[in-house]
């Protein structure tokens, strides 16, 4: 499939972002690399203190595709993706979350959207159409629905999933952004600069199994309220920043 990306003229890289991820990183990078669509995987470790930066050096480190970068000092995950996109030389970039939560395959839909819209955003969302889904936290998709509804009224355009991972962006698009969130508030600035600058937001359905915090769950309740102010700070009704 990469062959015939290349020749549609579009080729997409992806961005992995981890920490403490020993348990899930190899299984999470085979499937990316088992997919054959990606002209990089750009591997961002963000300061894990356990066995996940050797397991990805040791057996991803000779690929010519994988690219292994540090985050030098712990940050979050809209750091990790500014670091990635400093290696990308692709015309397109999407997020894969190293827990293994996402399925990648749902992005060869996404990828084939994105070639007959380049401009555009493309999401996967776990919320509309039949696909199979596991909510570990009841309070999780009630909070997503929730803040969905709310970015949806100050942006003034129907969002059914502002913090799934999967976005395709264009890489251009992204370096005029200026991106200035560190942390679980990408997701939302990018969305929101996207409706501001006039692209459209074209959703897919994708699958989706949650973690629990024993397993390795790393958003937490103080982040998803973080995310209300986001929406606040970068939506198109916004008259208080």
């Amino acid at each position: 499939m990469l062959h015939y990306l290349m020749e549609k003229n579009f080729s997409i890289s992806v961005i992995v972002p981890f920490f403490n991820e020993e348990i899930t990183i190899e299984e999470s990078v085979n499937s990316l690399v088992r997919l054959d669509v990606f002209k990089e995987i750009i591997l961002v470790d963000n300061c894990s203190t356990d066995n996940s930066r050797k397991i990805v050096d040791l057996k991803f480190g000779t690929l010519e595709n994988v690219i292994i970068i540090s985050a030098f000092e712990k940050q979050g995950k809209g750091y990790c993706l500014q670091k990635g996109l400093t290696q990308v030389t692709s015309t397109h970039v999407v997020v894969h979350d190293a827990d293994l939560e996402y399925n990648p395959q749902d992005l060869r839909e996404m990828i084939s959207l994105a070639i007959d819209h380049p401009d555009d955003l493309i999401l996967g969302s776990r919320i509309i159409g039949k696909k199979n889904r596991i909510n570990k936290y009841f309070y999780t998709k009630f909070f997503n629905k929730v803040f969905s509804l709310y970015f949806s009224i100050l942006n003034i355009y129907r969002v059914s999933d502002i913090s799934t991972c999967y976005q395709i962006n264009s890489l251009s698009k992204l370096k005029q952004m200026n991106i200035e969130e560190i942390g679980f508030g990408i997701e939302v600035e990018i969305l929101s600069k996207n409706i501001k600058m006039g692209y459209k937001i074209l959703e897919v359905p994708i699958e989706y199994s949650g973690r629990t915090y024993r397993e390795g769950k790393k958003i937490k309740i103080l982040d998803a309220i973080s995310i209300f102010y986001k929406i606040l700070k970068y939506s198109k009704l916004n008259f208080f920043f």
